[in-house]
């Protein structure tokens, strides 16, 4: 017992030392598992998604199980940061590194890409050829656009054009659309899609921003497809800015919305009746776009969101003379074109969507951005 005890409080004070202290897989703090094969200190989440991998890893809790000494010395020689100089050592800029907040496929693939198939190993550089590859092809699941049902697609990257294309019919020659990489961006959204491997895709097509959802019953090809999409942006964005290195760019390959969620919006003289609609903010494009249901495909509108020297602000507001609207907490938003108001249902969204836009406002413009911004003006 006294051994059990000692065994414990040696891990419990190696999991304190710098780079044990963090998940080896998503970041998480305060790790309290641990793979006593791959000498790894891993959180709760990650340690299931280790159990799945029996023949690479296998855990125990450092807090509430037996460790052998053998065990523990192992730890002791190991740890996460010598694990990751073995695992991660060749990881390419384009690969998403996951972080705790997200969705379980993307852990899932990352610890399976480590440790499982040895991406990153220098051993093998098999798979950083097939995402960077000239031509990437995956048939996916894609969600019709104006129906629920999922019809089966081919989608085509090429880094020869940087364009996405994609097949609605198997012996189709002709694609339904091709979308450049210049504005595209993919974001995995399970809970919105319905589906675990829910990945969104966004795009613009003739001033209009569009959406593509998609899935695939196995998460390392809707994964392997993600990384290939950052591998394809990369490469784009490398070429249009050649003084650029890649890890200058690896912050534009793709991004998560800053904030979306429900709404209740007015017209532009404030009289109109307030209707509900699905609102999305992104800093990559600086845009506030709007759409009936989550699962739009195309936008009602975009409101591009500058800087506070440029005449954009954002406030609460007032839910007197909210004409129409159920809802009565306020958000004034202020552009050089127009004062715009929401309604948000409770005081937290509120707050979140009011933090969210005040963040936009404070990040400097691109030049990017102020053609943007032009382009939305000549759009109206």
């Amino acid at each position: 017992m006294a051994t059990s005890e000692r065994n414990n409080k040696i891990l419990l004070d190696l999991v304190q030392q710098p780079g044990n202290n963090l998940c080896a897989d998503c970041g998480a703090p305060d790790p309290d598992w641990a793979s006593y094969t791959l000498g790894v200190f891993v959180c709760l989440n990650c340690s299931g998604m280790h159990r799945n991998l029996p023949a690479v890893s296998k855990v125990k809790s450092i807090r509430l199980d037996h460790w052998e000494d053998s065990l523990v010395e192992f730890m002791q020689e190991k740890g996460n940061s010598a694990a990751k100089a073995i695992f991660e050592k060749c990881v390419p800029v384009f690969f998403y590194q996951p972080q705790q907040k997200d969705c379980v496929v993307l852990k899932d693939q990352w610890i399976r890409a480590k440790y499982e198939r040895r991406e990153f190993t220098g051993e093998n550089i098999y798979f950083q050829k097939v995402y960077s590859a000239e031509l990437f092809e995956a048939t996916l699941w894609k969600k019709g656009k104006d129906s629920k049902q999922f019809f089966k697609s081919t989608f085509l990257l090429s880094q020869k054009d940087f364009t996405l294309r994609y097949f609605i019919k198997e012996d189709s020659k002709v694609p339904k659309a091709v979308i450049n990489m210049k504005d595209l961006n993919a974001v995995f959204q399970p809970e919105k899609i319905g589906h675990a491997t829910g990945l969104q895709i966004s795009y613009v097509d003739d001033e209009r921003s569009k959406n593509l959802f998609v899935y695939h019953k196995d998460g390392q090809v809707i994964v392997s497809f993600f990384n290939a999409i950052r591998a394809t942006r990369l490469a784009y964005l490398l070429k249009k800015n050649p003084t650029l290195q890649e890890k200058d760019l690896k912050h534009q390959l793709t991004a998560h919305c800053l904030k979306e969620g429900y709404m209740e919006k007015t017209g532009p003289t404030q009289r109109e009746p307030f209707k509900k609609r699905w609102f999305t903010l992104c800093s990559m494009n600086r845009k506030l776009l709007y759409f009936k249901s989550p699962l739009d495909a195309t936008e009602l509108g975009a409101v591009f969101i500058g800087t506070e020297s440029h005449g954009y602000s954002v406030s609460e507001t007032s839910s007197r003379n909210a004409r129409g609207s159920r809802w009565h907490c306020g958000i004034s938003l202020e552009t050089p074109e127009r004062q715009f108001v929401f309604m948000c249902e409770q005081e937290q969204e509120q707050s979140e969507w009011i933090m969210a836009f005040r963040k936009v406002i404070s990040q400097p413009m691109t030049p990017e951005d102020y053609s943007n911004e032009a382009n939305l003006r000549r759009g109206k």
